[in-house]
């Protein structure tokens, strides 16, 4: 699996740098875990107004000449977290997978991205996540990799900026944005359900001995 390759690349890297802790971390995760995640869904047929963030912004798909220099691992003072963070979406973008957006401030500063996913990008995304996802109907796209630099962190962005990246998967044909948050990420939900996602379904994700299995369950 490509997606598995890349981070085992990444896991060697950590070693190399000195952060040997992130990468035992991950290894052990992989080796022996349980989680659950909740799957939240937007019906984009349903009108949400995207919440205001303290940053003026707009969104785009991402350009080829655009600057992302905030998922530069090898900046001082980063935390093991921040690094492996960073490396996971460099690994996303170099996956082939279509359509990253951006919010883009007033002076021209990237300060969020997220992938709006397609159903006809389904191949590639087992390729990259293996069965974490479910299989995308035709009417159905996938909010996936959201990240905000550290500088723009607390601004309300992540809310303001998921709600109108959703919004765009109806110009595709998508009625049903979806998206997956750990059950433990408080901020994130609440980020989501402003961003009008309701839950729907539960992911329980289990490793033993490096092999993953998941499981999806509706909720009432």
């Amino acid at each position: 699996m490509a997606g598995g390759l890349a981070r085992a690349r990444d896991l060697l890297r950590l070693v190399f740098t000195g952060r040997g802790r992130r990468m035992w971390r991950s290894v052990t995760y992989r080796f022996y875990s349980n989680s659950t995640s909740v799957g939240l869904r937007r019906d984009l047929r349903a009108p949400v107004t995207a919440p205001t963030a303290k940053r003026a912004f707009h969104v785009r798909p991402l350009a080829s000449g655009d600057a992302l220099s905030w998922l530069d691992v090898g900046e001082p003072g980063l935390s093991d977290d921040q690094v492996y963070a960073r490396m996971g979406q460099v690994r996303l973008l170099r996956s082939g997978i279509q359509t990253c957006h951006l919010a883009v401030d007033i002076d021209g500063q990237a300060c969020y991205m997220q992938w709006l996913i397609l159903s006809n990008e389904n191949q590639r995304v087992r390729a990259f996540f293996g069965s974490l996802y479910p299989r995308l109907a035709p009417d159905e796209a996938l909010l996936e990799g959201a990240y905000t630099p550290e500088a723009c962190r607390g601004q309300g962005i992540m809310a303001s900026a998921m709600a109108r990246i959703a919004e765009r998967g109806g110009d595709f044909g998508a009625r049903w944005l979806l998206t997956f948050v750990d059950e433990t990420n408080a901020a994130s939900l609440k980020g989501c359900a402003r961003a009008g996602f309701v839950p729907y379904l539960r992911r329980r994700e289990t490793f033993r001995l490096f092999r993953r299995r998941v499981r999806f369950t509706p909720l009432a």
